[in-house]
Formats: C-alpha cells, sequence, structure tokens
C-alpha cells in the first residue's frame, strides 16, 4: 500500500514555504500583478532561504530534494502566487535538461552557478511557429570544427528577461524531424544572445515573459546535452518530471480560490442569511474542495513515482492536465461566488483566474497531454 504520509523535513519544509508566501509574497502579489513588475527582492529571499533549485543534486551544490518535497514547496508558492511561484520554480525546468544530460563538467559549471548566487536559467523550446509542434521548429545548429553554431528565435520564454543560461533546442538535422532535434545549454553572456519582447500577459504579470534571439551563436561541443538528435526525447523527459509542479501549483492556486470562496460565504449575506447557507454556493465550495484534493493525490503519485525511478508519462500527463483544467474551473466558480465583487480588483480572486489559464497552456496544453494519454493507451 502506498503511504502518503508526509516525513518531519516535508511537513517542515511545508511549513517554511508556507511562511514565506505568506510573509513574502501574499501581501504584495497584488502590487506586482498591477505592474507586471519583476520581483527581485522575493527571488534573493527565496534563494537565500533555500526554496529555489530544490532538486538540484548535492554534488553540485543543490539541495538535493526529491521531487514530492518541490512539489510541496511549488504549491505553496502557488497558493502565495502562481506568477511569482512560476519565477521562483523556473530554474528546475531549465536545469533538468543539463541533470538528466549534460556532462559533469557541464553540470558543475553551469548548475553550480545556480546555486553560488542567486541566478535563474530559462528552458526555451517554443517558436513563433514551433509551439505545440515542435518538429516544426527553425532555430538552427550547424557543426562547424569543435563547435555549434545556433541561430534561431525563442518566445514566452519565462524569466527570459533575467536568466543567466538558456537550454536551448534547436534543429541538428532540419530534414529528420523530432529526431534532428538536440538540445543545447547556452550561457547568456555569449555572443550573439541578446533579448526583447517582454509580453503584457493576461495573467502571472510579476513572471517575466521574453523573446530570446540567437545570432550566430558560437557553442563549444561540450555544451550539446544527450548527443546529437536526443533533443526532442531530453525535452519529454523533461516535462515527465516538472509536469507535476504545474499540478502542484494549480493544487496552490485552487486552495487559496477556495480559503477566499469559504471566507466570503461566511461574510456576504443574502436573502437574510450567508450565502454559504445557500445550497448552491455549498454545492459549488464542495466541488472546489474535491477538484483540489483529487489533484493533491495525482501530483503525490506523479511525484511518488519519480522519486522511486518510476518514469511514467501518462501519470505525470493525468496531474497536468487534470489539475490546469480543475484550477480553471475552480477560479471561474471562486469568481462567480463573489458576484460581482468578483469581477473587480478589489477582491482576490479575479487574479486567480486570470493566472490559472496559462496553466492549461505551458508544459504542454491541456489538449497535448491527453494526446500523451491516448497514445500510451493505444501503444
Amino acid at each position: 500500500m502506498v503511504d502518503l504520509t508526509l516525513t518531519d523535513e516535508q511537513k517542515d519544509l511545508r511549513e517554511m514555504a508556507h511562511n514565506f508566501a505568506e510573509k513574502e509574497i501574499r501581501k504584495v502579489a497584488w502590487e506586482y500583478d498591477r505592474d507586471a513588475t519583476w520581483p527581485q527582492d522575493i527571488v534573493e529571499k527565496a534563494w537565500e532561504v533555500g526554496l529555489m533549485n530544490a532538486e538540484l543534486p548535492e554534488e553540485y551544490g543543490g539541495p538535493g530534494l526529491d521531487m514530492l518535497s518541490g512539489c510541496l514547496i511549488e504549491e505553496e508558492m502557488g497558493w502565495g502566487c502562481s506568477g511569482i511561484g512560476t519565477s521562483l520554480m523556473a530554474n528546475g525546468l531549465a536545469a533538468t535538461p543539463v541533470v538528466l544530460g549534460g556532462s559533469d563538467d557541464v553540470k558543475k559549471k553551469y548548475l553550480g552557478m545556480l546555486t553560488e548566487e542567486p541566478k535563474l536559467a530559462s528552458f526555451c523550446l517554443t517558436e513563433p511557429d514551433a509551439g505545440s509542434d515542435v518538429g516544426g521548429m527553425k532555430t538552427r545548429a550547424v557543426k562547424q570544427g569543435d563547435k555549434y553554431v545556433i541561430s534561431g528565435s525563442k518566445c514566452f520564454i519565462t524569466n527570459g528577461s533575467h536568466a543567466s543560461l538558456y537550454t536551448v533546442y534547436a534543429k541538428t538535422d532540419p530534414d529528420a524531424g523530432h529526431r534532428g532535434i538536440s538540445a543545447f545549454v547556452i550561457p547568456r553572456d555569449a555572443d550573439g544572445v541578446s533579448v526583447d519582447k517582454k509580453e503584457d500577459k493576461l495573467g502571472q504579470r510579476a513572471s517575466d515573459t521574453a523573446v530570446l534571439h540567437l545570432d550566430d551563436v558560437k557553442l563549444p561541443k561540450a555544451n550539446l546535452l544527450a548527443g546529437e538528435g536526443a533533443g526532442f526525447k531530453l525535452a519529454m523527459e523533461t516535462f515527465n518530471q516538472t509536469r507535476p509542479d504545474i499540478a502542484a501549483s494549480a493544487a496552490g492556486v485552487m486552495r487559496r480560490a477556495l480559503d477566499e470562496s469559504v471566507a466570503y460565504a461566511k461574510e456576504r449575506k443574502a436573502f437574510g442569511v450567508a450565502i454559504g447557507q445557500h445550497q448552491l454556493v455549498q454545492w459549488m465550495l464542495a466541488e472546489m474542495a474535491i477538484r483540489l484534493e483529487a489533484t493533491r493525490l495525482l501530483y503525490l503519485k506523479a511525484a511518488y513515482n519519480l522519486d522511486r525511478g518510476v518514469r511514467d508519462p501518462i501519470v505525470s500527463s493525468y496531474a497536468k492536465a487534470f489539475g490546469a483544467d480543475a484550477a480553471m474551473q475552480t477560479t471561474v466558480d471562486a469568481v462567480q461566488i463573489f458576484g460581482g465583487n468578483g469581477y473587480v480588483k478589489e477582491y482576490p480572486v479575479e487574479k486567480l483566474m486570470r493566472d490559472a489559464k496559462v496553466l492549461q497552456i505551458y508544459e504542454g496544453t491541456s489538449q497535448i497531454q491527453r494526446l500523451v494519454i491516448a497514445r500510451n493507451l493505444l501503444s
């Protein structure tokens, strides 16, 4: 039987993460969202207390926490503000390909950058004409002697304006489809790297999202991850490992929406009683709680599998697809419970609804998750 009881260390970690979210994030989340400003002070504080880079191996300076512990942190960050949480947790997505596919020297150099100072990394896969259709990417990497020369553009890059290094996917064989994709780690200070167009987004506005340009960037061949043509597989292995984090963030958003809705339902009166006394509102609250609990169980299972070496992408897709959709529906319900007040920025639930939407989009849309699930079922 699977035991979902948290260890004392995991309970302490969750409490520390919650206290950080409550004291450092929640009180300023609305201002950062309103102005779409970068939370550098929060990044530095989170790095200092060990809430960033949680799963990086100890031999490269990281805490070496298990996946489940990382998900616990992610839920609390999502509860505080999923936009700021995305900024804090994005290093995990960018570093995972390095952990899985980098040489020991590359890991020491680039993972060490993230653990020695509060620096950031970005994962660079999406292009203007290649989102879900990864095989359609146009960024090229051409081998010239002992170097690769990379040119192209990447869009929707989380932390792109502030990152010190990027994990970038490019075509080494443009005629080989997915099998022609390779992955590289590129430092920000490499000649030919530039960033522009910070996106003005609907939600998660405290998270920086930018466009990355690569103009004949020359890299030593050691910066190739996992070998030529292994990029697509490496990206899928990365998503398998990081999609439970998205489900955990979704759980945090849902928990915050439920907390706010329960408090409001006790306080707000209609027809002479608190609206929480009306059965239709009670039903909505119950549905919100059910979605939250189901999402948490799914991400716990996915993390539990990964921590035991069971790399089953279908379980990670279960957690990501269900969690993202559940968070969207739950935040819509929260706005409905608040009525007209839910539609104005004086109350927190409209922000939660805006923040939740991108959970259905990044790291594989909800539709792509269902394709992953169906293909595994049929294979």
